[in-house]
């Protein structure tokens, strides 16, 4: 950038040539002609790195790679086995990071190109609006008057929209548990028609919900009760 700098300066200032101009600043003249075009330098042309050495032998990578889509597991070729092969069998003299190279982007694409590895297939959820929620109820860190304490952060959220309803509680204890219900039902608008998911919360609501006495379990089928519209069975675990 600085070169181009001074060769427009000296070409205004002086009025030198385009070969005074390189014979000053130790140039060829098609520098200075591309400095007097611009001032930015053209970007340098990357040269494109080939490995000539493992030029000769990509065909009969190729056609290990190829033998790998129906070999026994334990047969197929990793990459070091390959590059002893050229070694051994051919004479190869191509660097182990080359021939490395060459595998890690031929492998996937000759799997692609026989068409195997397609053969899994997904398929997307798909949930009805308002028909299912998922909860969650795990550890939060706040600061809370300048010392780190350690909360519970209750979620709801919606499995069709996403729309979420979070709740930070001092404890996990079946009050706040259900607290959390409560505040999300009326932030929604409403109960989920169909299920409310605790997948991961296997241990957490055994504890909060059923505990170590009756009147636990019996507050939870109040709670249940009261929002009858919502199957009982939605609530288990």
């Amino acid at each position: 950038m600085q070169l181009f700098e001074d060769i427009r300066r000296d070409a205004r200032c002086e009025g030198l040539s385009i070969r005074a101009l390189a014979d000053r600043h130790g140039v060829h003249r098609r520098t200075v002609r591309a400095a007097l075009e611009s001032p930015i330098p053209p970007p340098r042309k990357r040269p494109v790195r080939i490995a000539a050495k493992l030029e000769r032998f990509k065909t009969l990578i190729d056609d290990m790679l190829v033998t790998d889509l129906t070999a026994p597991r334990k047969q197929k070729h990793t990459t070091k086995r390959i590059w002893t092969r050229l070694i051994d069998e051919h004479g190869c003299a191509a660097s182990y990071s080359s021939v490395r190279d060459y595998v890690a982007r031929r492998r996937p694409e000759i799997v692609a190109e026989s068409g195997k590895g397609t053969e899994t297939a997904f398929v997307l959820q798909d949930h009805l609006p308002g028909a299912e929620a998922e909860v969650d109820f795990g550890d939060v860190w706040i600061d809370l008057a300048g010392v780190r304490t350690k909360c519970f952060l209750f979620t709801l959220r919606l499995s069709h929209s996403g729309k979420a309803v979070h709740r930070v509680f001092a404890s996990q204890g079946q009050e706040a548990f259900i607290e959390g219900h409560v505040i999300a039902f009326a932030t929604i608008g409403g109960v989920p028609t169909g299920k409310i998911r605790y997948d991961n919360l296997r241990s957490a609501v055994r504890r909060v919900l059923f505990g170590r006495n009756r009147s636990e379990s019996d507050r939870w089928i109040l709670f249940r009760s009261h929002y009858d519209h919502v199957p009982v069975s939605s609530f288990g675990l």
